[in-house]
């Protein structure tokens, strides 16, 4: 499948509305995912964990994250990335990034909504983190657009021997 450009994936994890899939470990090894809202902000993927959230735990005991980026209408565009999440502010300094939460969720449910969401949970303590993607593994693909070949889009190592394209 076609990767996108950085051009394209930066367009994509910008986009309004696209939710994250977070993956952590729970303390037992079992895996644990849940979808989240993210912004794409200084080549960093940034998001907020309530304090109460199961993950929250998980991530503070386990850094280590899997992100899956993904939209469900043509051309499937997806972007992955296994990284190691940072705590940029610790739960109860949320005053000092609360403009930060009100981009992230102005980006979900505009300004009027995001302004009455962050008044409605303001009391509800949250951290700041984010994956630098610098520092993380990466991939991206979409489905052939107009132009492109329709076949022969998947890496190589999918297909049996002796198959033609």
């Amino acid at each position: 499948m076609p990767k996108l450009s950085k051009i394209e994936q930066t367009e994509f994890l910008k986009e309004p509305g696209v939710l994250m899939r977070i993956g952590v470990t729970q303390e037992d090894g079992a895996p644990l995912v849940t979808p989240i809202w993210f912004l794409y902000q200084e080549a960093d993927i940034w998001f907020t964990p309530r304090h109460r959230s199961a993950w929250f735990g998980c991530i503070t005991a386990d850094p280590r994250v899997s992100l899956c980026i993904d939209e469900d209408a043509l051309p499937y565009r997806k972007v992955l990335v296994q990284g190691v999440a940072e705590c940029v502010h610790e739960v109860g300094m949320d005053d000092l990034w609360r403009s930060t939460y009100l981009e992230m969720a102005t980006k979900y449910v505009g300004a009027r909504g995001a302004e009455r969401y962050i008044a409605d949970t303001i009391d509800q303590p949250r951290a700041l983190f984010r994956v630098k993607l610098s520092a993380a593994k990466v991939s991206s693909w979409r489905m052939p657009v107009a132009g492109e070949p329709g076949m022969g889009i998947w890496a190589k190592r999918y297909y049996e021997p002796g198959t033609e394209f």
